[in-house]
């Protein structure tokens, strides 16, 4: 799709996975990095990738066709620097850590950015959930957990950013920056294949969603590097 710009997060050092930069970790034989940015070559015209300084050569070789970028301070940091090397009027925020993106999710955010300027997947929760101290059951009806890609309009996603950096304020992804300025972000179905690699024992588990999401997309991994 012309004009739409691809920002892959992976400036992490995987302190909590224990295994070095999420970028670099394996799975079904390819690193997150390949899988992510085969994920999103199909909808994107320019791909972006933000990794630790020390690893601006491994990801140029596991990525040639992305632009690569040392990542920030914080994640903030490192979407202001991704977008700093980026032009296309539409932008999706995605995180290396949740590879297995579906051309569905992809379409449904794409879509909402288009009506409304700025949209994120999300899914409803399936659990009951519960206030941490009092105990009272929360309706999960009200309730969305949030995924990324998250997509703007990068004029939108621009103010977003120095507006907060002028405030001083962080927050934990862009939709959150948007709202902050009063205005709305669109909720789009999300999937549980886009589960976040957190912590070692999430390994097996996105072994099993990878052989999923390679029956939902075709992609092989000849395609994928």
């Amino acid at each position: 799709m012309s004009g739409v710009t691809a920002l892959i997060a992976a400036a992490g050092s995987g302190e909590r996975l224990g295994l070095g930069p999420k970028a670099f970790v394996r799975v079904g034989g390819l690193t997150l990095l390949e899988l992510t940015v085969a994920a999103v070559r199909g909808a994107a015209s320019e791909i972006v990738v933000a990794v630790p300084a020390e690893h601006l050569a491994t990801a140029r070789q596991l990525a040639p066709e992305a632009t690569i970028v040392s990542g920030g301070a914080d994640r903030q940091a490192t979407v202001r620097a991704m977008l700093a090397a980026s032009h296309g009027d539409m932008v999706l925020v995605h995180d290396v850590a949740r590879p297995f993106l579906t051309p569905a999710v992809l379409r449904r955010v794409l879509v909402a950015v288009e009506e409304t300027g700025a949209a994120t997947a999300a899914l409803a929760p399936a659990d009951t959930v519960v206030m941490a101290e009092q105990g009272d059951v929360v309706q999960r009806e009200l309730l969305r957990l949030v995924q990324t890609p998250q997509g703007f309009r990068r004029a939108l996603l621009s103010e977003a950013h120095e507006a907060a950096v002028k405030a001083g304020v962080s927050a934990t992804d862009d939709a959150a920056l948007v709202r902050r300025l009063g205005l709305a972000v669109a909720l789009v179905e999300g999937s549980p294949l886009l589960s976040k690699l957190t912590v070692a024992g999430d390994l097996p588990l996105f072994e099993a969603l990878h052989a999923v999401w390679l029956k939902e997309t075709g992609v092989t991994e000849r395609a994928a590097r």
